[in-house]
């Protein structure tokens, strides 16, 4: 199993200018220093790649030991363009990535790595407008997900798996995704095209993906201090 973590963007909507993996919580850990330790607990940390674009530099000083993808156009492309490169590099192996600004409980990684199937980790206890959210097929696989998806049943929090099986098909959907998608586009993409992908549920334990100062807040909260 290989583990991506995407970490290009500039993340402007917080107001911090560090990359927004750099961000500090209240526990004095970084919200990518948090992940690293919790996927080293599942995968080798030579089996961590990290998407890079803005300001890479203060990451690759910070995380040193691991493997990273540059994204030359991390400013006019989006998740879906990130994901492809590293994809690309790991495409033989079942792969787990995740959004480089959640704070999780190492609980919700244990339930992905868990899983058989390609899976997303979701939140059915909240389905916010600006979020990604998703619907079910009557097997129980996700049917539809994007941020326009109507009657909901949940969020997606940005930490997902791809077994191996499904690889080849998911990379070439993410590249029919515009420069401007989302991961999820290539999601979407996939479904139609017969990917099974299944929502496993993290509403009873720690996942908040921090977009803005609100969210940062909320994170900090259920933390507690050090």
């Amino acid at each position: 199993m290989r583990a991506i973590i995407l970490a290009a963007g500039i993340g402007s909507r917080l107001g911090n200018p560090r990359p927004k993996p750099l961000t500090k919580l209240s526990t004095g850990e970084m919200i990518m220093g948090r992940q690293v330790e919790y996927l080293k607990q599942v995968v080798s940390v030579d089996d961590i790649f990290v998407v890079i674009g803005f300001k890479k530099d203060l990451i690759m000083e910070e995380f040193s030991e691991l493997t990273y993808v540059f994204n030359n156009v991390y400013d006019r492309t989006n998740t879906s363009k990130s994901l492809l490169k590293a994809m690309r590099k790991v495409r033989a192996d079942d792969v787990i990535w995740l959004n480089g600004d959640v704070v999780f409980d190492p609980e919700v990684l244990a339930r992905v790595v868990d899983s058989k199937t390609s899976c997303m980790a979701v939140n059915t206890a909240s389905v916010a407008e600006e979020e990604v959210k998703y619907t079910l097929s009557s097997d129980g696989s996700i049917n539809e997900v994007s941020k326009t998806v109507k009657n909901a049943l949940g969020e997606s929090v940005g930490i997902n798996k791809i077994i191996s099986s499904d690889v080849p098909l998911f990379i070439e959907m993410l590249e029919r995704c515009d420069n401007n998608d989302y991961f999820e586009r290539g999601i979407e993409f996939a479904i139609k095209s017969g990917l099974k992908i299944y929502p496993v549920d993290v509403s009873d334990v720690l996942c908040i993906e921090v977009d803005f100062t609100e969210d940062l807040e909320k994170a900090n909260n259920e933390l507690g201090e050090a």
